[in-house]
């Protein structure tokens, strides 16, 4: 015997619709989020399980959600969870129904009835083990500090800009410590050109910094040039903000360091430790956001090519009478493209054959971004391979059916 349930979901409450396997609706009720929300459900599941069950009732459940812990007591329970993709969810919605009309007791019915019917084109929820699930939360967290510094640097940019854009010349980077430490002190650009060789030596030397005379030197000379300049009640204001700015970069550079270390020693300790930092290019950050994006689960990939599928590297064809355009996947985890297309592009110094690979495309036209892509369908594959059979990378393994691979490159 097979239940069916959707669940819609919401903040605070769930919408949740029972059917059997002929589609006919048992139940139907908005439930609150929340261990007493869940306790609702298994008792609303349970009047429809016989007593003398000892077969086992299969209950499987669509939502559109992959994570929280309500997906994860759902999986706890027993039932079969499959995590539907909000565009899968709209197009069978389309195919019921052109009026356009949505509620959240319709979407209920709607799920439950998709993985009743089409349970076999979805996939259940990975199985992911909780020390993966903990490596993509810190792994994904950590890429969002950087990617805020990053924006909290631009708006700092943007700001000396249009007030002191000697500054920018003085400076190499405007996250380095030295720089906000001295800008800190002296925002505005009279100030700053009263700065000391000592005070820029001393920030210099605090950010380990080498050949510190002629970065002084450069430094001093730059803020003590003739330019032009705003009204003094302008220039205060810009001042009050790149204090501000500074004061958050600061923090973010501070957090994105400490959530580095917890990256590390949490990647450290899981399974694949070994396997991923053996790949080319993969370091243990990058490694942990493989992993994560990746995920553990034993049955998540039926093969490399289904890996290769859900990381997007894989072409995409889409063929129709006498048309056929072979295109990249536009739909797909923005977070595993960007760490993939890092990992690929550092292999081209860590492989010699990704990197004669990357250079046999290059020359055939590929441009670079197509070319990193192809190449990290590769990768993909390649650690696969070794996630299978639990063996470490290989150079002469992964690229040496290659004919123009160099001879160097396989004898390595």
């Amino acid at each position: 015997m097979r239940l069916f349930a959707g669940d819609d979901w919401a903040e605070d409450h769930h919408d949740v619709e029972v059917m059997d396997q002929a589609g006919k609706v048992l139940a139907r009720k908005r439930l609150p989020e929340g261990a007493a929300g869940m306790a609702q459900l298994h008792a609303l599941i349970g009047q429809f399980v016989p007593e003398d069950d000892t077969d086992g009732t299969e209950v499987v459940i669509g939502i559109e959600t992959d994570r929280g812990p309500w997906v994860a007591a759902l999986i706890a329970a027993g039932y079969t969870v499959y995590p539907v993709n909000p565009l899968q969810a709209s197009r069978y919605r389309e195919r019921h129904g052109v009026s356009g009309a949505r509620s959240d007791a319709g979407d209920a019915h709607m799920l439950a009835d998709m993985v009743r019917t089409d349970s076999r084109q979805l996939r259940s929820a990975a199985g992911d083990s909780p020390e993966a699930a903990g490596i993509k939360v810190l792994a994904r967290t950590h890429k969002t500090m950087i990617w805020e510094r990053t924006r909290a640097v631009q708006r700092l940019r943007h700001q000396l800009r249009e007030y002191f854009p000697a500054a920018l010349e003085a400076f190499d980077g405007l996250d380095a410590a030295d720089t906000l430490e001295l800008l800190g002190r002296a925002p505005e650009p009279a100030r700053a050109a009263r700065l000391t060789r000592a005070q820029v030596s001393a920030a210099l030397k605090r950010a380990r910094r080498r050949n510190i005379k002629d970065k002084t030197d450069a430094i001093l000379a730059a803020l003590r040039s003739e330019q032009l300049g705003q009204p003094e009640a302008l220039t205060l204001a810009y001042a009050a903000t790149v204090r501000s700015l500074i004061a958050v970069i600061t923090v973010l550079n501070e957090q994105v360091k400490a959530l580095q270390g917890q990256v590390e020693e949490h990647f450290g300790r899981h399974p694949d430790a070994e396997i991923y930092p053996s790949q080319p290019g993969i370091g243990k950050v990058l490694g942990a956001r493989v992993l994560g994006e990746l995920g553990d689960g034993p049955a998540r990939y039926r093969d490399g090519k289904a890996r290769r599928n859900y990381a997007a590297t894989s072409p995409l064809t889409r063929a129709s009478g006498k048309k056929k355009v072979v295109a990249a996947r536009f739909i797909h985890n923005d977070r595993l493209v960007d760490a993939l297309n890092a990992w690929a592009f550092s292999s081209l110094n860590a492989s010699p054959g990704a990197r004669a690979y990357y250079d046999e495309l290059r020359a055939r036209g590929i441009e670079h971004n197509d070319a990193l892509r192809r190449l990290a369908n590769r990768l993909v594959g390649i650690l696969h391979g070794c996630l299978k059979t639990r063996t470490l990378y290989d150079e002469a393994i992964a690229w040496g059916h290659r004919q123009n691979l160099p001879q160097s490159s396989v004898a390595a």
